[in-house]
Order: C-alpha cells, then structure tokens, then sequence
C-alpha cells in the first residue's frame, strides 16, 4: 500500500480547474526533497524536440499534458488497478534541456536520468520529441534492454541530411548500436506509412527486430500479437515507447508526423493493457504536439496513455519487490 504523502489530490477535495497543475495532482518533487528516497515511480517531462525534422512542437507536449492529467482519476475501470494505491508516485519536474545545443540536451537528459537510477524509482517520462527516448535509455540500460515500441515508424534510420546521426528519426538505430537495446528482444507495433528508401527495415531484418506492420496487427488482433511481443521480451528487464502517432490522426492528430490508417483510441489503450507481465523498467509518451492540437484531444488522449501505462508500471514495480 502506497503512502498517503503521495496520493493525487482528489476532485473531490478541490476543483480540478483551480490548484497549480501537477502531472496527476501528484506532489511535485525534487532530488533534495526529503521525501525523494520513498518516490517509487515518478513522472518526469522532457519539454525537448531539437530531433524535429519536419513540423516542431513536442516542447511544448509536458506542459499541456500536465495541466490535463487534472482530469484523471485513480481508478482504471477496464482493470480495476489503481497505481496511486500501489505504489509511491510523484511529478519530478522536468528535465532542463540546451535549446540551443542538441548534444548539451542529450547529456542533461541522460545526467537527470542517472540521478533515477540512483534513487531507485521507475520513470515514466513525457515528451517531447523521440529523440528524447535515446538519453533516457543511456541511463536506464546497464545491460542491454528489450523494448516493445508502438508507432508509426521504425526511428531506425541512420541519418539524415548528409549524416546528421540525431533526429526524432534515428534514436533506436544509435541505442542498438550503443548497446542500450538487445535487437533480438525488440519488437516494434503499428510501422506503417509511405516510406523513404527502405533501408530501416533492412536494418531491422539484419540485426533481429520484430517489426509487426499495421496490416498485421489488425488481421491477427491485439491479443495474439501482445502475447507475441511479451513472448519476444520475454522476463528481462524491458521499456515501452509509445509515439501517439502509433494512433491513426483522426484520433490524435496533434503530432507532428501523422500517419493514416492506425488504431482508434480505445485500440490505442488495449495494447498498453496487455503489457500486464511484462518486466517493465521505464516507459515514455512521446511527440505530442500542442500547436497542431486546437482541440487538445490529442494532449488528452496522450495523458490518457499516460495513466494506462502507469498502471503497468505499477504492476511491475510491485512484482519485482
């Protein structure tokens, strides 16, 4: 049972409009508050997108989904998990990046990360652009990981425009070439949307990364692919990415690279359900993207994704105490 010190504040105690936002109502801590050794799993944003190569704004991602996480509850109806009640949570803030330098950015996120480590919470971060996933794994992986990534592309490819080896496009590409991921207990969900040349999922295919195509997620179904995926993963330690445009643009199209054709919303939370047994180290939702949601569905949706993948979080927590 989680202390009561970390419990969201309820609507019920104050109007979910009024209070300084915090992601979840959760209290918002730092690395020298004296509460910080207790925080089990905390939630951190990345406000960062200098790996945009096309249309920018995840930046501003973390600050929207803050103030809309007021609207979440504590209970998931679908699986009774409530993952305030059972573990320790807390908003950490969020991780200062260089807007001015990509490498400097890449080594304050990966320093922030390192001080997690150390302290033994789990993260769940909130992007930012998916380049922000690479210095979270730097952290994260003292051995070699597995990853179950939902999205629309690969984010294989080598480089771009004439070698650049850092965008939103590469950041898995560098992490199995640093070591950070195992390729072979890799598996990628929902790849989908007109290509460049190709040359990422020759990559894949060479070096043993499941890559499971939108048309093959929707013939064989959500539940025989997961138990795929948690097959591949198997019961080392293993992190989910999850890139709302994973979800098709009619449901989320505040991002900055859509792609037609992908799973509805209630699809988009199916697959983070059937994470439940998976030895899940950290997990992030990335490249939400505020300019192009006038609605804020996106924003909404994107938390929502949040909350489903805490209460995996959760759950792996508590099976490895």
């Amino acid at each position: 049972m989680s202390d009561k010190f970390f419990h969201p504040v309820s609507g019920f105690d104050l109007p979910r409009f009024a209070g300084v936002p915090s992601f979840m109502r959760l209290p918002q801590l730092d690395f020298d508050h004296p509460r910080i050794a207790d925080v089990q799993m905390g939630l951190i944003g990345v406000p960062w997108d200098a790996g945009t190569t096309n249309r920018p704004g995840p930046r501003h991602g973390p600050r929207q989904m803050r103030d809309y996480s007021t609207m979440i509850r504590r209970i998931n109806p679908a699986t009774g998990i409530d993952p305030f009640a059972m573990v320790n949570c807390a908003d950490l803030g969020d991780v200062g990046p260089n807007p001015a330098d990509l490498q400097d950015s890449l080594a304050r996120i990966t320093a922030f990360y390192r001080e997690i480590v150390k302290t033994g919470i789990t993260p769940m971060s909130i992007g930012g652009d998916h380049l922000c996933s690479l210095p979270i794994l730097r952290a994260l992986a003292d051995t070699p990981l597995g990853m179950i990534h939902f999205d629309a592309h690969t984010d294989l490819f080598d480089s771009y425009f004439g070698g650049f080896k850092y965008t939103h496009g590469t950041p898995f590409r560098r992490a199995i070439e640093e070591g950070l991921l195992d390729p072979k207990r890799v598996v990628q969900i929902g790849i989908r949307g007109t290509m460049y040349d190709g040359e990422d999922m020759e990559f894949a295919r060479a070096n043993g990364v499941r890559i499971i195509q939108i048309e093959e997620l929707f013939e064989r179904g959500i539940k025989d692919v997961m138990a795929e995926a948690r097959s591949i993963v198997g019961s080392k330690p293993t992190y989910c990415s999850y890139d709302i445009d994973f979800i098709d643009p009619s449901f989320a199209p505040g991002t900055g690279t859509p792609e037609i054709g992908g799973p509805n919303s209630f699809q988009a939370q199916q697959v983070v359900r059937e994470l439940s047994g998976v030895n899940l180290i950290g997990a992030d939702l990335v490249e939400v993207s505020p300019p192009f949601d006038q609605s804020g569905g996106t924003a909404w949706l994107g938390i929502s994704i949040v909350f489903e993948l805490m209460c995996v979080l959760a759950q792996a927590i508590e099976a490895r105490k």
